[in-house]
């Protein structure tokens, strides 16, 4: 608890373009080592890049990092309470990698994201699911079985869905092989300013129906 409140700490803001009187929205990053920032300074972690660009856009929000190294979806469902205290708008749901990575039944995972989501949604909480994939080697009958989770989860809780994380980082590893470390699963600090950009890219359209507390009457430029 102790080190999330620190990292936490670390990645709060506030831009005061807002009208007056409205309360900031608080976006959660809640997730493992791809929401924490391994192997970079939180600083340079995707959620501290998604917050230089809500209030670009002139957004008043709180951006929060709730990120944890090596969680897999279990360490999620008993993380909830702490984001809950948090008392989050929104939540940005990034876990199921490292279950896979394991080689842990689907099952497992998608019931432990399904658990996650209901007591998220109890809490009235909005969620914006992001989905994972896995190194070609796990084969692909696993691959499909786990990759499919996520717009199953997503249809059955009337979720919005991200599709894969690094849906607009992978295609530009050609060019520049440098936006992931050396271990092909982090990015580094460039690379997480493409996965800011495409977390927003999903984000802003939901906070601009105006159906959500924060500046929806001036959504930005």
């Amino acid at each position: 608890m102790q080190k999330l409140i620190a990292a936490i700490a670390g990645c709060v803001i506030a831009a005061a373009s807002a009208p007056r009187g409205r309360q900031p929205l608080t976006i959660v990053a809640f997730g493992d080592s791809l929401t924490a920032g391994h192997g970079v300074p939180r600083a340079e972690s995707y959620p501290a890049d998604l917050r230089r660009l809500v209030a670009a856009a002139g957004w008043q929000a709180r951006i929060l990092n709730a990120g944890e190294s090596g969680d897999t979806t279990t360490d999620a469902l008993e993380r909830v309470p702490e984001v809950l205290r948090l008392h989050p708008d929104w939540v940005v749901l990034e876990f199921g990698g490292n279950d896979g990575l394991r080689g842990l039944p689907v099952r497992t995972t998608e019931a432990n994201l399904q658990a996650t989501i209901q007591r998220l949604q109890q809490a009235h909480i909005h969620i914006l699911l992001v989905g994972m994939t896995l190194p070609p080697n796990y084969g692909r009958s696993y691959i499909a079985s786990f990759q499919a989770i996520y717009p199953a989860l997503a249809r059955r809780d009337g979720l919005p869905l991200l599709p894969f994380l690094y849906q607009d980082l992978i295609p530009q590893l050609r060019h520049d092989p440098g936006l992931l470390q050396h271990d092909g699963i982090h990015a580094t600090a460039a690379g997480n300013r493409i996965v800011a950009g495409t977390v927003w890219r999903y984000l802003r359209p939901l906070l601009r129906r105006g159906d959500y507390h924060g500046n929806s009457s001036n959504p930005g430029h």
